[in-house]
């Protein structure tokens, strides 16, 4: 199984030709947004939280510009580091790798995570004669996208059950849009598909599928990934940053407090009011929001992954700097954030 590192000197040189985003407005009043715009990339059929937070008033005078969807974290948070959009949202090992290449991002909020209630598994058939880790030797897994959350849980839960590099090298990653996983294993086109969020409550409720690990339960209850900000955005706009911060910590609070009827209400009025032609079907499927209050981000949820990120060669230092990878100085919800 191939591992492909991200095209980082095109990365780095589309960093040197990219300026900041010209749809800043004149600083205000003290405390007052510095960049009433943001521009973001969504995701088809599903509500974000800073959607979410926008909706919700708590993002103030800024507005958010939908530029297109994604279905990976990696291109997500390269459009951002590229200035192709202002924040992005990926898993914490993309975010590892990105930052060790020499990208200019930091994470300032965790969006997504597994728990008891919201996790990612991979599932077959239910007549399917894979039953443990060694069955997926030579096998086809379904997967968003390769480097990031999916790849690290299979291959760090196969690594942890004994299978060598060389036969985890033999598990093969089939690159597909999540909305098509399911159907691809099937239609038999894959063995394994990994599912999660509304899409595996939907497999689920159709039923034919069981799962041969969850990733809550081989390493418990974790943060999946954070929205990052460029370095030279928060420093430019630290009262932007803050209103982002604290509007997406706020609507994170808000799905975990409020009655879960009440949640998927908001989603579909949201969706049925941004006119993207979508289906808020499986939206009755969503649960929990997966994450620590206010999406605090800790070391933990770098450390996790540091073996795998090495091993992989997806990151070259020793050691990784975690100054360098986040922060939650803008965050409400820290200790004596007064939230």
């Amino acid at each position: 199984m191939k591992k492909p590192v991200p095209l980082i000197a095109a990365l780095l040189a589309g960093l040197a030709l990219s300026g900041c985003g010209a749809s800043a407005t004149p600083a205000g009043a003290a405390g007052q947004p510095e960049k009433l715009e943001l521009r973001y990339q969504g995701s088809a059929n599903n509500v974000t939280f800073p959607e979410l937070a926008e909706d919700l008033g708590y993002f103030g005078p800024v507005k958010l510009k939908w530029v297109g969807n994604t279905i990976s974290g990696p291109q997500d948070i390269q459009s951002a580091a590229t200035d192709q959009t202002d924040f992005g949202g990926a898993f914490t090992g993309a975010v590892a790798k990105l930052v060790d290449a020499g990208a200019p991002i930091k994470a300032v909020v965790n969006y997504y995570g597994s728990d008891a209630k919201t996790f990612l598994g991979f599932y077959v058939k239910e007549d399917s004669p894979i039953r443990n880790p060694r069955d997926l030797i030579g096998k086809k897994v379904g997967v968003n996208t390769v480097g990031a959350n999916l790849e690290a849980a299979l291959d760090t839960w196969l690594k942890r059950n004994g299978l060598s590099d060389a036969e985890i090298d033999q598990v093969q990653l089939v690159v597909l849009p999540p909305i098509n996983t399911e159907q691809a294993l099937r239609n038999g086109q894959i063995d394994v598909a990994a599912l999660n969020g509304v899409l595996q409550d939907r497999a689920l409720s159709v039923g034919g599928v069981r799962p041969i690990v969850k990733d809550v339960e081989a390493f418990g209850p974790y943060n999946g990934g954070p929205y990052v900000l460029r370095t030279d955005f928060i420093k430019k706009y630290p009262e932007t940053t803050k209103t982002f911060v604290t509007g997406v910590a706020k609507a994170i609070e808000w799905a975990r407090t409020t009655p879960r009827d009440e949640v998927i209400a908001r989603f579909t009025k949201i969706i049925q009011h941004r006119g993207r032609n979508e289906n808020t079907e499986t939206l009755k499927y969503w649960k929990s929001v997966g994450v620590t209050k206010g999406g605090l981000i800790s070391d933990n949820d770098y450390t996790l992954w540091t073996d795998w990120l090495k091993q992989s060669g997806f990151i070259k230092n020793d050691r990784v700097d975690l100054k360098k990878l986040y922060t939650n100085e803008f965050n409400p919800f820290r200790e004596g954030g007064g939230a």
